[in-house]
């Protein structure tokens, strides 16, 4: 709870002390005898505690010329009270109004920090080269031309062009994917990446304020200044209603003599109406029971492990017909593994009967996991692992490597070793290439490595991502709901639409940075229906700018970055994609609920209007027929509560 809300709770419960025996001592008849000044005094002392800053608000706005809004409303309508002396009915509708005020800052969720303190992939500093030595600055300090060192586990500070050395290179944070890659001489680097094993040499490109990390950054914090704002249902409501009661009360002390012929003698009569009239008016009912409608949406969604950080999300959920996502992570598990061994001449179909070098699949797995056993690499990983599952690794995962010998890493290719006496390579097609081995090129989806053995291919092992379980199932519910699928990726071309077509998405975009995202996503803002809107789901640190400039955004709570979960709007807590059904029922059926409270407590408050307009409900009857509506929408809102998410 914020230092604001909490200001706002113990106004609240102070107002609440003082009023309730103020409120048993008016009704058993013990402050009948004291004088009308001093009781409106007592009773103004705890609508004061409560109401001030609803009364300062109003003021600020009409003088800005924003009259009717709800501020003004509950002004009115409990001045309105203070002027026919039920005085405690102004002070109940003020608390009432603060609780429900109270509920919606509640669901609204705690103040954002700010997104870019968060991302840490902003480095810290950068190994500066000079004639002096190496040491660190700030990487504001490094111009264009410089050269810097980047040491295994740094940050690359600035983008720029290796000159020096080779390592593995960690670009989730730019691509968000979990597959590292090769980087060697020659080749650009770009920063927010991470080095791996490898000391780096590199001649800066471009100042750190125009690197692909300070970037990223200025789109976080520009995407969330272009959200677009929806406004609180109440002030939307309130623009229309509040103008409407004010002028029927004028109208009520204006018109009411003179339609029925009592003249100015008919005065205070109608003047007396046309205030319990605007005490009538106060929506307690609505300013209640809708934001705990939301409240209860947000509660069944939390059961679910769908964090909801504000209650207008629910309500933009509920019309929103674009889903986009990220694919790494968030529709696929981001965990690879070997999907298939496939020998020389087999094919697609898995007929392993022509195979002419006569390697099984349990020997292509055995050579290269032992050629890779001494590689921290996750493409090598994923072989161990793949090879352990047959119960032949020792301890640790790892084979026996006894009879492995002169390993060598061949930059940018893969690795040449010597097991069990015969020559082994493993790695892309570069390596056979570079080696003069024949072999066929492989178009399956995910990672190819290519084996070699004493000088003849014997096949190639395809790793690749994993789909998630509920991946399916969510763009299933979306297609039902009649919204449309889209995949944004930094991943090759082959491998989004080997995803995509798996999972029937509707369209899909390949090979996209931070930046390219973000531009895509604003194409598919601008060229949105009127009254629909957009969500993106995604998990890395990458993401957060498009999660930040969406009308929503949905993060991936389990493994999500924190500048990801920061930016989002709507949290995924296990990761589970599939729940983006569950979350879209949700809000569809808190819409349905909190209509259902405007329906039926704008109809009887039009009831009982008309009727204290006639005079025929005097001021408890409406009160009576106010509270009785709330309890009612209350009780509505809490089947959310109660049993919202099993039946959403």
């Amino acid at each position: 709870m914020t230092s604001k809300q909490k200001k706002s709770l113990y106004r609240i419960i102070t107002a609440a002390v003082i009023f309730f025996p103020l409120l048993i001592a008016e009704h058993t008849g013990r402050l009948d005898e004291l004088p009308v000044i001093i009781r409106f005094a007592v009773f103004l002392v705890p609508y004061l505690i409560v109401g001030f800053d609803v009364l300062h608000k109003a003021v600020i706005n009409i003088s800005h010329g924003q009259v009717f809004d709800e501020s003004f409303l509950m002004m009115i309508a409990t001045f309105g009270a203070f002027g026919v002396k039920e005085y405690e009915e102004a002070v109940a509708v003020m608390l009432f109004y603060q609780i429900g005020e109270l509920f919606q800052s509640y669901a609204v969720g705690k103040s954002r920090q700010s997104i870019s303190e968060l991302m840490d992939m902003a480095p810290e500093y950068a190994n500066l080269e000079d004639e002096e030595g190496i040491h660190e600055v700030e990487p504001d300090d490094v111009e264009v031309g410089s050269t810097i060192v980047i040491k295994p586990g740094e940050r690359v500070p600035l983008d720029g062009e290796v000159i020096e050395g080779s390592s593995m290179l960690d670009t989730s944070a730019l691509t968000g994917e979990a597959v590292q890659r090769r980087i060697g001489v020659g080749e650009p680097i770009y920063s927010g990446c991470i080095n791996g094993e490898g000391t780096l040499k590199v001649v800066t490109t471009k100042e750190y304020d125009d690197s692909t990390v300070a970037r990223i950054l200025e789109l976080v914090e520009n995407a969330g200044e272009k959200k677009a704002k929806v406004e609180n249902f109440i002030t939307r409501f309130a623009k229309y209603y509040t103008p409407i009661v004010t002028f029927a009360a004028v109208a009520l002390v204006l018109l009411g003599p003179v339609i029925s012929g009592g003249g100015l003698a008919s005065v205070s009569v109608w003047l007396l109406r046309a205030c319990t009239f605007l005490v009538v008016s106060c929506p307690c009912a609505l300013v209640i029971s809708v934001p705990l409608g939301f409240f209860g949406g947000i509660g069944a969604a939390s059961r679910q492990g769908i964090l909801v950080k504000g209650s207008n999300y629910l309500e933009l959920m509920s019309r929103v017909d674009t889903f986009v996502f990220d694919k790494t992570g968030t529709l696929t598990k981001g965990e690879f593994r070997v999907t298939k061994v496939i020998g020389q001449e087999e094919d697609n179909t898995g007929d392993t009967a022509g195979m002419a070098t006569g390697f099984s699949k349990e020997e292509i797995l055995y050579y290269a996991a032992h050629a890779e056993g001494y590689s921290t690499h996750p493409i090598a990983a994923s072989i161990r692992k793949a090879y352990s599952e047959q119960g032949k690794n020792t301890e640790e995962g790892f084979p026996d490597l006894s009879g492995v010998e002169g390993v060598t890493e061949e930059a940018g290719h893969g690795i040449s070793a010597v097991v069990d006496g015969k020559p082994v390579l493993v790695g892309n097609s570069r390596l056979l290439k570079a080696h003069g081995i024949s072999f066929k090129e492989c178009g399956e989806y995910g990672t190819v490595v290519y084996l070699a053995v004493d000088n003849v291919y014997a096949g190639v092992i395809v790793i690749s991502d994993t789909v998630k379980d509920g991946a399916a199932e969510a763009v299933k519910h979306i297609r039902e709901a009649g919204g449309r699928s889209i995949m944004l990726t930094g991943d090759r071309e082959e491998a989004a639409g080997h995803i995509a077509s798996e999972l029937k998405i509707d369209e899909y975009y390949a090979q996209l940075l931070p930046a390219d995202k973000v531009a895509r996503v604003e194409e598919l803002l601008s060229n949105k229906k009127d009254g629909k809107y957009l969500a993106f789901s995604g998990d890395g640190i990458n993401d957060a700018p498009v999660l930040a400039r969406a009308d929503i955004g949905i993060a991936m709570g389990a493994m999500g970055s924190d500048a990801a979960i920061e930016a989002a709007d709507i949290v995924l807590m296990d990761d589970d994609v599939g729940k983006i059904g569950t979350l879209i029922r949700i809000a569809g059926r808190t819409m349905n609920i909190v209509k259902q409270n405007i329906v039926f407590a704008i109809g009887v408050k039009v009831l009982v209007l008309l009727l204290s307009a006639a005079g025929i409900a005097n001021m408890w009857a409406a009160v009576f027929a106010d509270v009785g509506v709330c309890v009612l929408a209350i009780l509505n809102s809490m089947r959310m509560l109660r049993d919202g998410a099993d039946k959403a």
